[in-house]
């Protein structure tokens, strides 16, 4: 009965997720106007849009050397256009479509396999992508919750500033452990099914590096089209755009549809919620929307090339 079922279960979920949080937004947002969000949008100066763009692209370069820097440590090398085209195209979807709907690896696998890549070189490349993520968003957040916890009191009501540092200190432990694991060579660390074979060290400082920029990027699109008055800083937008994007992956809702408004909202209330959302709108606009459209164009470019190949 299982296994009838289980591939319905994400989706499901993910769809109860984004039907929760819309009923949340609204209730948060239920006293604004249209009108008071186009304000806010409209009161965002051009160097500041010019700058929310710099952070796009930043975030997606780091994004398409996540997939670079798996190739070498499979030892393999592919044009540089080729490897960023593929790299953009699977994150525009699986940013949109979510995680456990669509996570991208379809995209990858047509794009690999084309380039002679085996099914399972392309399972490790999208692995250890995955992991590079994870790895940028607990170093990261180890970071902030060390060196400014006080903002995430407002996210989570019964946890103390000590505790959130002693989170923050347990996270940057784990990052160390993973490091000396590949420096020391240990043996591959086997949890069940899961197997992670430690990179070479010159590997993980990359990651260790790309990680971060990544979100250090993404982050910056909201820093950026959020205003100077009352603005509380980079950390403080950064620390809440990471919260805020792991609890959108963890609901599976796509794009994180009313998650990050929601905990956007919450952690900056000394804002107006109209320039939040404003905000937000530029965010998905810039990090979700325009990639979408860029990248179902490259679709179909692709596959009709590789249309013209088997006909000759």
């Amino acid at each position: 009965m299982w296994a009838r079922y289980k591939h319905y279960v994400w989706p499901v979920i993910g769809l109860a997720a984004v039907a929760f949080s819309a009923w949340l937004l609204f209730y948060e947002i239920r006293h604004l106007s249209f009108e008071d969000v186009s304000e806010s949008l409209a009161a965002i100066p051009l160097h500041r849009w010019l700058l929310a763009s710099a952070s796009t692209v930043l975030a997606y370069m780091a994004l398409a050397e996540y997939d670079r820097l798996a190739l070498n440590h499979l030892g393999r090398s592919l044009p540089w256009s080729f490897v960023a085209t593929t790299s953009f195209t699977t994150y525009a979807l699986a940013h949109n479509i979510g995680a456990s709907v669509f996570s991208g690896a379809f995209v990858r696998y047509r794009a690999y396999t084309s380039q002679g890549l085996g099914n399972g070189e392309i399972g490790v490349l999208v692995a250890l992508c995955s992991f590079t993520f994870a790895l940028g968003t607990v170093l990261l957040g180890g970071l902030v919750l060390v060196t400014m916890p006080e903002p995430f009191t407002l996210l989570f009501d019964d946890i103390s500033s000590d505790v959130l540092r002693g989170i923050g200190v347990l996270l940057l432990i784990l990052v160390a452990l993973y490091v000396i694991g590949s420096w020391l060579h240990f043996q591959p660390l086997r949890i069940g099914s899961f197997e992670l074979v430690y990179p070479r060290l010159p590997i993980v400082w990359r990651q260790l590096t790309i990680g971060p920029l990544e979100l250090i990027g993404a982050a910056g699109i909201l820093y950026f089209a959020l205003p100077v008055e009352g603005n509380p800083g980079f950390i403080v937008v950064l620390g809440i755009f990471l919260a805020s994007f792991s609890i959108a992956l963890l609901s599976h809702a796509p794009g994180g549809l009313g998650v990050l408004e929601i905990v956007f909202l919450a952690g900056l209330p000394g804002l107006d919620p109209a320039d939040v959302l404003a905000a937000l709108i530029v965010f998905r606009l810039f990090y979700l929307i325009v990639p979408l459209l860029v990248s179902l164009f490259i679709i179909l470019a692709f596959e009709h090339s590789q249309f013209i190949k088997r006909q000759k």
